[in-house]
């Protein structure tokens, strides 16, 4: 049977989204985008100098001018190090307050940071860094005690749009590349998806506490929790570990959780005790739940069918979302909440497109709703890191080949295809 493309157009957009306007190229863009990261990072540390940017339970906690004061000599340590503009530096800790000082350092020394998960074997590790041809490492040293870089205070400004701003690895999932792979971010791709989730998650800028237990060294963590907050002013804290996560929502006084359902389904059992002995959960704001492919299969063994439901009962006054995405997507792409009634509740739902984003399906059952999801928008990556052949397979023009059976119903819902789990 031939192969056939059906486009999907964007039919439900958040109301609160941003406007959008089509390119030459056909995609949706956002207009009115600051021209680096780093621009948007500098105009929100002034506009929120005083307020905490970064916690971790239990260690340090910077304020967003002690945070861009440290970033920035870190960045001119780097300098004299040698690092400027396009260089990599690798970025290979644990999640913490010193990782974000590392990653922030980085950017403003005119590098781009590549996200090195620490949780990696270390053969995959040495992999990564090796093939993003890192100029510098921050490595595990520095979490043992080894001082960052240090220097004269730095800032670089010379970014654009279209220039590489982040090289995020794949996880090498069934559904993605069987091994890592760089996938190259640019600065209109994370501006974009910043933006698309501050809309979707109607993120207030009234001082938002976000408990992010995502990993920062994926899009799920970076781009689409940890600066979006920072985006809006908010604090993100952070945790070594899960336990007393329970005592560290009320202490901290967190109004978000962001997670993925197995570390949510994790949780419950504490969060429940808690309950039981008098904590209140009704402070809880919003819960976002990342479903990205690499966790799916996973979270079907871990997580309870009906944790949807679970949550709503753990956090009464809480919106809850559910996110799609790849670490090609930015992390971002597809979204349901629990304002879809019993849809949000169903593990096959991925989620209606958003900020941009645009669905189409390839396969011989696309003009029945049935194919390969493809997506387009302003926060899909470019291309892969020095590949130009899976580049070539999954880069098609403007479409991003996912490699998700999936269905596609009349109002846009977009849902596992039951066919790719047998």
């Amino acid at each position: 049977m031939s192969q056939l493309l059906v486009e999907y157009p964007l039919k439900r957009p958040h109301a609160s989204d941003p406007p959008l306007a089509r390119g030459a190229d056909g995609v949706l863009r956002y207009g009115n985008l600051t021209p680096a990261l780093t621009e948007l990072l500098d105009l929100q540390v002034h506009a929120f100098s005083t307020r905490e940017a970064v916690v971790e339970v239990g260690g340090p906690r910077m304020t967003y001018r002690e945070l861009w004061h440290s970033a920035s000599r870190i960045a001119g340590g780097l300098q004299e190090h040698g690092i400027g503009y396009g260089d990599r530096v690798a970025v290979h800790m644990p999640a913490g307050v010193r990782w974000v000082q590392a990653f922030l350092g980085a950017l403003l020394s005119g590098a781009v940071p590549v996200l090195v998960h620490d949780g990696l074997p270390d053969a995959i590790a040495e992999q990564v860094i090796a093939d993003s041809s890192a100029d510098f490492v921050l490595g595990r040293d520095i979490a043992r005690g080894a001082e960052l870089p240090d220097g004269a205070a730095y800032i670089d400004d010379g970014a654009a749009l279209g220039d590489l701003a982040l090289l995020s690895y794949t996880s090498g999932s069934p559904l993605g590349p069987a091994t890592p792979k760089g996938v190259e971010l640019t600065n209109e791709n994370l501006l974009s998806a910043i933006r698309s989730v501050v809309a979707a998650l109607d993120l207030p800028t009234d001082g938002l506490r976000n408990l992010v237990l995502l990993p920062l060294a994926h899009a799920s963590g970076c781009v689409d929790q940890l600066l979006p907050t920072f985006a809006v002013g908010g604090t993100v804290v952070l945790a070594r570990d899960t336990r007393d996560l329970a005592e560290a929502i009320v202490a901290e006084r967190i109004d978000m959780v962001s997670a993925t359902p197995r570390i949510f389904a994790g949780l419950l059992p504490e969060l429940a005790a808690m309950r039981g002995d008098g904590l209140s959960t009704e402070g809880i704001a919003r819960i976002s739940k990342a479903g990205h492919r690499a966790e799916r299969a996973a979270a079907a063994q871990a997580a309870p069918a009906g944790l949807a439901a679970e949550l709503r009962a753990m956090f009464p006054t809480a919106r809850q979302w559910s996110v799609w995405g790849a670490t090609e997507t930015s992390g971002i792409g597809l979204a349901v909440d629990d304002a879809a009634g019993s849809a949000a509740d169903s593990d096959a739902v991925l989620g209606f497109p958003f900020g941009g984003t645009e669905l189409a399906l390839w396969g011989p059952k696309a003009k029945v709703g049935c194919g390969e999801l493809l997506c387009r928008g302003p926060n899909i990556a470019p291309r892969y890191w020095n590949d130009p052949t899976a580049t070539a397979a999954r880069f098609a023009g403007t479409w991003f080949h996912t490699g998700d059976q999936v269905t596609i119903d009349a109002d846009g819902l977009v849902r596992r295809d039951p066919a790719q789990d047998e």
